[in-house]
């Protein structure tokens, strides 16, 4: 477990401007992300010595310049206006490739021909090749690799969270959390049938959804939704808003929720109780909400612990990690969050760092507060995940206190 308490308090004024120079460079992005992914692929791999024959630096061009021009082309036909679905999984798996590509171009590129020149290995033209052919390779297995990851059914990460002022009674109370399921373009109906299976095993109290459902309408989405309405709690089933249920219609996705039988927490809470103890379990609205237009919709906090009693430990939802921030201003014993994916695709975690203060795991803040940020059930875009496996989670709430025998 991470401890934040007192390293942030001491660097946040340092942090807060370079946090907010790399923020203003991220508007620029999307612009220049493009170009970059591919063109330097193409010059590391067919333009740094290798002296191809003139057909194959043609060709190879050729495949970078289309590479270029469709994937931000079907993506936003994809994503745009128009949602088309067959366009989003083009655009979304041509992003997720160059990423990879760039990525190992780039380390590759330098370490690998480093490596070569330091052991004497070949002349400059050998070197050459030998880069491109290692990060074709490499592209490749990680893809193939990543596509299957992302695919599977979630392992199950279990692990145990103590909380101070919970009471005996409610020692070991199971949580299940799953997030960021992102129903979307490529149907994954049975997909989500096995993850409520395996949800389902784990016999939890308490089973939280933390967000970012799906990518499209529930009225769009509504077949690879309905599974969740078979997952089994002995106390309670929870949802929070995430963003992107912001980006397609999120109140429809809060009363489909509501239909299939789970409590959408827009900034209310509940009671569990069990042996004589109370645990509340709160939630909010994903802090995008409030820019949604929609009436209702914002991240309220003293709304959602409106009437609770203050002696009581919180348990609260919310979809974004950087949200801890008023949780532990207010004395919350433990937010669970998603949003981050863990990077989905390495080494993207380091952008996501920028904006987020975590990415997966559990950590600290302030004197009282626990984070735990999951990983994620599905993924978002492009369908892999590479070094940033999906999760179910099984967190069992522990007490300090000992037990109570009759």
């Amino acid at each position: 477990m991470t401890d934040t308490s007192d390293t942030r308090s001491a660097d946040s004024e340092v942090q807060a401007p370079r946090r907010s120079r790399l923020l203003r460079l991220m508007r620029y992005l999307p612009l220049i992300a493009p170009v970059l992914l591919w063109a330097v692929p193409c010059g590391v791999l067919l333009y740094t010595g290798q002296h191809w024959p003139l057909p194959v630096t043609l060709v190879g061009t050729t495949l970078f310049v289309l590479g270029l021009v469709v994937m931000p082309l079907a993506m936003g036909r994809g994503h745009g206006r128009r949602q088309q679905d067959r366009a989003a999984i083009v655009g979304d798996t041509l992003l997720g490739a160059s990423w990879v590509l760039f990525t190992w171009s780039v380390l590759l590129g330098v370490l690998l021909r480093l490596a070569l020149t330091a052991a004497g290995v070949g002349e400059g033209q050998d070197r050459a090749r030998i880069v491109t052919w290692a990060v074709l390779g490499t592209t490749a297995v990680l893809l193939a690799w990543g596509y299957a990851e992302a695919r599977r059914v979630p392992r199950v990460r279990r692990l145990d969270v103590q909380l101070p002022r919970l009471g005996a009674g409610l020692d070991g109370l199971r949580v299940a959390l799953i997030t960021d399921t992102h129903y979307g373009p490529l149907d994954r109906a049975r997909w989500s049938e096995r993850v409520c299976e395996t949800v389902n095993t784990l016999e939890a109290d308490l089973v939280c959804h933390t967000g970012d459902i799906a990518d499209g309408t529930a009225e769009r989405r509504r077949a690879q939704a309905v599974p969740l309405g078979t997952v089994q709690a002995t106390q309670a089933r929870v949802y929070v808003t995430g963003n992107h249920e912001y980006y397609s219609e999120a109140q429809g996705w809060v009363d489909l929720m509501d239909e299939l039988g789970w409590e959408p927490l827009r900034n209310r809470h509940l009671l569990v109780e069990r042996g004589g103890d109370t645990l509340v379990v709160a939630g909010v609205d994903d802090v995008t909400a409030e820019s949604s237009g929609l009436a209702g919709h914002r991240a309220n906090l003293a709304g959602a612990l409106d009437g609770a009693d203050p002696d009581l430990p919180v348990l609260l939802l919310a979809h974004q990690p950087k949200f801890v921030d008023r949780a532990a201003a207010d004395g919350i014993d433990l937010q669970l969050s998603g949003h981050t994916h863990g990077g989905q695709i390495w080494p993207f975690h380091h952008l996501v760092r920028i904006d987020q203060p975590a990415v997966a795991g559990l950590s600290r803040h302030g004197t009282r507060t626990l984070l735990y940020t999951s990983r994620g059930t599905g993924f978002w875009g492009p369908p892999f995940r590479v070094f940033a496996p999906s999760e179910i989670t099984l967190l069992v709430l522990r007490s300090p206190q000992p037990p109570t025998t009759p």
